[in-house]
């Protein structure tokens, strides 16, 4: 597109000069000049081309001056509009008032043509600059919406109701929490009805962060899921979702799943570890033992490999404690992280305590320990107690 410059001076010979000096840019397409006669018609011809890139004004007009106009023009607040100002030579005070006042840059009477094609060269090697970065910044922001937008799709996928529609379903007490790193994150915790007396749940970590994460993360959760309503054992659901992932892994990334089976009526746990954190078990005593288990692959990395269950039992008053390396991998200002210790003790000192109030517990005493280190990984739980 051609730049548009506008000329502003009421000496009508200006026009002629200009046209004809730039007569072969002007025939190319490359510029396209506009003539006022003074300030006040200056901005009527602003009114009618909002898209004019240059303006070249006298300072001394009647009716408006050079320098009030510039004045208006500032009030535009478009920083890719140059204004290059003429004054007769030697009016160097008017010249400094306009550059002080933002002016892009001046010419002297009479103008040397040549020189004005410099000038006007380089203004707009500027106003491409500000108009790219007008153009990445845009960007940046509809980037933002769209990860807000995001954040608010991966938060509703995730349970916000901690009610089973199971019969004996007053039998357990669960609660899960998921705090993304950045805008979306590639945790997510899960649980749902398998039967009238069991349900599923799941405890996973994707690889990576951001938004090929997030979109793991919602592809590994459906799958997982959709394979395990139908009620098949965790070694058989974990192997099924995992070919299936590797089918369509397009990123090498792989996600660490902690998946179970819990009986309401009898505090059985069935599950398979997929290269996940061990969870913990606070014991209605207040013993906390950490859950272990076979070693099995992590989903999305290797097809076809087969997965072995284990299980353990839940009695009366013992809650299980499934959470992400977020949690554990927690790190200050000075880089120490948080650990395992550290969370057993914490764990030691909630006995009697209900589900929601351990997983606040846990996001409290991490913050307390982060400080005001920035959150270096996503912090998800989910806590499971048998109530009787």
């Amino acid at each position: 597109m051609a730049i548009k410059i506008l000329s502003v001076d009421d000496e009508v010979d200006l026009e002629l000069l200009l046209t004809q000096h730039f007569r072969r840019k002007i025939r190319k397409g490359e510029y396209d000049f506009l003539f006022a006669h003074n300030g006040l018609e200056a901005l009527q011809v602003l009114l009618k081309n909002p898209d004019i890139d240059i303006i070249l004004s006298d300072i001394n007009m009647p009716e408006m001056d050079g320098l009030t106009l510039l004045a208006k023009i500032n009030e535009m607040r478009n920083p890719a509009l140059k204004c290059i100002m003429v004054s007769a030579y030697g009016d160097m005070d008017n010249i400094r008032q306009a550059m002080n006042s933002g002016a892009f840059d001046f010419a002297t009477k009479p103008i040397d043509l040549d020189d004005l094609d410099k000038t006007i060269e380089k203004a707009i090697e500027q106003i491409d600059f500000v108009r790219n970065s007008q153009k990445e910044h845009r960007q940046l922001v509809d980037i933002q919406n769209d990860l807000s937008v995001a954040r608010e799709i991966q938060h509703a996928i995730l349970p916000h109701s901690f009610r089973l529609n199971l019969k004996a379903s007053d039998n357990v007490d669960i609660y899960g929490s998921m705090e993304a790193a950045k805008d979306v994150g590639g945790d997510f915790y899960d649980f749902f009805a398998i039967d009238d007396h069991r349900f599923a749940f799941t405890m996973a970590d994707v690889s990576g962060k951001g938004v090929p994460a997030a979109i793991f993360m919602a592809v590994s959760r459906t799958m997982i899921k959709a394979n395990g309503i139908r009620g098949i054992g965790s070694d058989e659901c974990m192997r099924t979702v995992n070919d299936l992932l590797c089918e369509e892994n397009l990123n090498d990334l792989f996600v660490t799943v902690f998946y179970g089976i819990y009986d309401v009526s009898t505090g059985h746990i069935e599950f398979t570890n997929a290269g996940h954190n061990p969870p913990y078990v606070l014991h209605a005593d207040g013993a906390v033992e950490m859950v272990k288990s076979k070693v099995n692959l992590v989903l999305g990395a290797i097809g076809g490999v087969p997965y072995s269950t284990d299980s353990i039992d839940l009695e009366p008053g013992d809650t299980l404690v499934t959470f992400t390396d977020g949690v554990t991998e927690a790190e200050d200002a000075e880089h120490n992280q948080y650990g395992d210790d550290r969370l057993t003790s914490l764990l030691k000192r909630q006995e009697g305590a209900d589900s929601r109030q351990i997983v606040m517990a846990i996001k409290q005493d991490v913050k307390e320990f982060v400080g005001e280190a920035e959150q270096s990984d996503d912090i998800t739980q989910l806590v499971i107690r048998r109530v009787r």
